[in-house]
């Protein structure tokens, strides 16, 4: 037998539900803007249905029997469950979160400063943040948007350019005045280099493939430091170690915070860049959706 055939109406448990609670057909007829006269014959149809009797009619109102009472305790709690499985259900759906992947770098310097406009524009969507330096398996990691650093045909599909890679020495301000002029490739080249590993810069420039890109003859020496973290690097130069690579965008804010110099004089650009990859394009998430949006408008401020 179906559910449907074994249980009363909904509408008629509703109405014996508030009926129960305000002890009067006037009353749960007002509440739910009805007549007195159909809450009656609700409650009689109910009755029948049941072969029960609810109600004991009093003066002025209505009493629950001992049947009625059990009953009521039954559709109340499941009332209650509904609603808390609805409530639960529509704050999901309303506080929806995000998985965006993304390296070191990107992260710290360029979309962590930023995102406190987006959790301003988007209060209800929440954005988790996994980094790595390595190549990503979306196959088996649960993202939802990756900003990635590649060439100019990037591997991934479904991406679109936030922005190009433009590149130029950076080091602190002590540094650089401490070791002015710096007026040719020979004399950056004689400087303490910081360098990033090959396993973390991802196909970024390093400082051989820098002077190269340059059309310089010149070749630097062996780096005093390296680092397998672009954040390292980049603490490193501020405290004067030593002169690292910039990548416009990401140091952009320290440079203009007087954290950093930037010798722009010596930029080096590329096709290569960071793009924004929807792992699942097929998967349709307004929280997604306005992230990305953000993010294409982020990449003109």
């Amino acid at each position: 037998m179906l559910l449907s055939e074994r249980l009363p109406s909904a509408q008629g448990l509703l109405i014996f539900e508030a009926a129960a609670r305000l002890k009067s057909f006037t009353a749960a007829a007002q509440e739910l803007k009805s007549t007195q006269s159909a809450v009656s014959q609700q409650i009689k149809a109910l009755e029948a249905r049941l072969g029960l009797m609810l109600f004991r009619r009093i003066y002025r109102g209505v009493a629950l029997t001992e049947e009625g009472m059990h009953l009521q305790v039954a559709v109340q709690e499941g009332f209650q469950q509904i609603h808390s499985c609805l409530e639960k259900l529509q704050k999901t759906r309303l506080h929806q979160a995000i998985n965006v992947a993304t390296d070191f770098a990107l992260a710290a310097y360029w979309l962590l400063p930023r995102l406190p406009r987006f959790r301003e524009l988007h209060p209800t969507i929440d954005v988790r943040i996994i980094t790595s330096q390595g190549q990503y398996d979306f196959s088996r990691q649960n993202v939802d948007v990756a900003i990635l650093f590649d060439g100019a045909q990037p591997l991934q599909p479904h991406a679109f350019k936030l922005f190009d890679e433009e590149v130029f020495p950076i080091c602190s301000p002590a540094f650089f005045i401490e070791n002015s002029p710096v007026a040719s490739h020979k004399k950056l080249a004689s400087l303490p280099l910081l360098k990033l590993g090959t396993d973390a810069g991802q196909g970024w420039f390093d400082w051989h493939g820098y002077f190269q890109g340059r059309r310089s003859q010149v070749v630097p020496g062996d780096p005093v430091l390296t680092f397998n973290n672009y954040t390292l690097l980049i603490q490193a130069a501020i405290a004067g170690q030593g002169l690292g690579l910039g990548w416009a965008t990401l140091v952009d804010d320290l440079i203009e915070a007087g954290v950093l110099v930037g010798l722009r004089e010596f930029s080096l650009s590329s096709e290569s860049g960071y793009y924004v990859v929807e792992p699942r394009p097929n998967e349709h998430l307004n929280a997604k959706q306005h992230f990305m949006d953000w993010l294409l408008a982020e990449r003109t401020v």
